[in-house]
């Protein structure tokens, strides 16, 4: 593994131990050359995945880009930095257990909005804002009473 820091080519192994749920190793390294110490996590990838976006353009899939869109939507919300990661894992594995190595974003997209539907009512709201592309205060409003009804019905349905 190469160092961040001084680009050398070799690490050794200090700690390992499980994350994500057991998805993914967390492995603190430190470099032979330069002393620093840093952290690596391997994952399984299953198959590659390709994103079909609007418009037919493709893009390969993306853990980080997915996770900042999250991330985004969770901000100053009382989401822990570990509940997002377990939503993000989650995602992937179902993305990468279909089967097919293309997927339509519009269903990562509803994976999502499943996913934060459960997690946190104003990170739904955020995140469908602009999956949905509102356009005026009246979208959020439509859109939030439907959130308030499934709360009060207790479907968890949200639409």
């Amino acid at each position: 593994m190469r160092c961040p820091f001084c680009a050398h080519d070799d690490s050794q192994v200090k700690d390992s131990r499980p994350a994500e749920d057991n998805a993914a190793i967390r492995r603190r390294r430190q470099c032979s050359s330069c002393g620093a110490r840093f952290t690596t996590f391997e994952r399984v990838q299953l198959r590659e995945v390709t994103v079909v976006k609007s418009g037919d353009r493709k893009q390969a899939f993306d853990r980080v880009k997915l996770e900042q869109s999250i991330a985004l939507a969770c901000r100053k919300r009382d989401v822990s930095a570990e509940q997002i990661d377990q939503l993000v894992s989650g995602i992937q594995r179902q993305v990468e257990t279909t089967g097919e190595s293309e997927i339509a974003s519009h269903r990562i997209g509803e994976m999502v909005m499943d996913g934060l539907r459960q997690l946190d009512s104003v990170a739904y709201i955020r995140f469908a804002s602009v999956y949905r592309d509102f356009s005026e205060a009246r979208d959020f409003e439509e859109f939030a009473s439907t959130v308030q009804d499934a709360a009060k019905g207790g479907n968890g349905d949200g639409e």
